[in-house]
């Protein structure tokens, strides 16, 4: 005999977050949408019915007990749920789901390691690594992410970690300081012991003088202090540059760069072939001229070498398929050309969803798809026009701005 089942008049709360508070000796809990409460408290989110499943306070969610006006009068002095609520978003805990956790540690992750690309280079090249060299060595170390500190702070934990692997330390700063000249030897000793790089010492006209520097960011405060105090406050310090790095590549042009093709040399063995004295003038400049199209390589007025042009033949510009040689690094090919975000084509949906946080953020930005073998890279610009690179880059930028807008 078949049975009749009567509908229960419930309403099934799926996929939630939930906020609880603990007032008055009584738990009140709250259901959101999952990844909005953390837009919310960063004021990513401003709709407040983007947030709340429902405006109900519960004693418990998963259970369905709904909190009376008088028990929310006591604890809260009002029974207005909106403003209840509120009070809840802002000092409530957040219940956290795995994915969730796992997309804010990963997150977390990229912000460490852009800041330790802003900040830090390799002392033999004084240039930047890139995003993903240095995500690769956090792993190596297993270093462990804390999700109370912030990406600044953990990375400066694990620069002293980082030092034991590979070389990297962090950028100087570049400061100039101007005090009155009878402060000028105080100042002298002052940067020396702080190991500074004095770069220029000029007296100018009015007895002050001015000191161009490279410090160690950890002296900046030092500095500042002997500032404040010793000159009476005629002194003046001025921040030239927060990290000072080599000139030339960018750290993503830095990445995309191709390692030398088999049979080939490098610039500096290319420079060498080319400065040997030759057994006579004639024979001495074909050979420049042959180790200059063999390497791939041009010299420019200064001097310094710079890498061929993709694509480019090895003697006299011709191309083809065999210009390269074997081994030689494949073109670049641009599959989507800079335009807004949501113009990504359909084969990079994936894409386009991930990236559609750019403009909830900050609206104006653009992206460039280009396919390098079979991996395809995104090149992001700000609304500016300035080329910023990897999407972990141009999204702490625009979360930035987002934070400084907002009221």
């Amino acid at each position: 005999m078949s049975r009749v089942f009567q509908p229960v008049g419930q309403k099934r709360l799926t996929n939630i977050a939930v906020v609880r508070l603990k007032k008055n000796g009584e738990r009140f809990e709250i259901a959101c949408y999952k990844n909005k409460v953390g837009d919310w408290r960063n004021g990513i989110e401003k709709d407040l019915d983007e947030v709340l499943q429902s405006t109900t306070i519960f004693h418990n969610v998963g259970k369905g007990v709904v909190a009376k006006d008088k028990e929310l009068q006591a604890a809260f002095g009002t029974s207005n749920q909106t403003a209840i609520c509120l009070e809840i978003l802002t000092k409530g805990e957040l219940q956290v789901s795995d994915k969730e956790r796992k997309l804010e540690y990963e997150h977390l992750f990229k912000d460490v390691a852009g800041v330790l690309v802003e900040k830090c280079i390799n002392p033999a090249t004084n240039r930047p690594y890139t995003l993903s060299m240095l995500e690769r060595a956090l792993r190596d170390i297993h270093f462990n992410l804390d999700p109370k500190k912030s990406a600044k702070q953990q990375a400066l934990e694990a620069l002293p970690l980082l030092k034991k692997e590979f070389p990297i330390e962090r950028a100087r700063m570049r400061l100039k300081l101007s005090v009155p000249v009878e402060a000028q030897q105080e100042l002298e000793q002052l940067l020396q012991m702080e190991a500074a790089d004095v770069q220029s010492l000029d007296v100018g006209p009015g007895g002050v003088c001015a000191v161009v520097a490279q410090v160690e960011p950890g002296a900046f405060r030092n500095l500042h202090s002997f500032m404040q105090t010793s000159t009476r406050g005629i002194g003046r310090l001025e921040v030239l540059s927060l990290a000072v790095m080599a000139e030339g590549a960018s750290a993503d042009e830095f990445a995309n760069w191709g390692a030398p093709a088999a049979g080939t040399r490098t610039p500096l063995e290319a420079e060498a072939a080319i400065e040997r004295p030759a057994e006579s003038s004639t024979s001495g400049a074909y050979a420049a001229v042959e180790a200059r199209q063999a390497d791939g390589t041009v010299v420019s007025t200064s001097g310094r070498f710079a890498p061929a042009a993709v694509g480019s033949g090895r003697r006299g510009g011709s191309s083809g398929p065999d210009a390269g040689g074997p081994g030689a690094e494949q073109p670049q090919q641009v599959v989507y050309p800079r335009g807004p975000v949501s113009g990504i084509p359909e084969e990079h949906a994936s894409r386009r969803e991930r990236f559609a946080e750019l403009d909830a953020l900050q609206p104006g930005w653009t992206v460039e798809l280009r396919t390098k073998g079979d991996t395809v890279e995104a090149v992001f610009f700000h609304p500016s026009g300035e080329r910023v690179g990897a999407f972990a880059n141009a999204r702490r930028m625009a979360l930035q701005t987002n934070k400084t807008a907002a009221p």
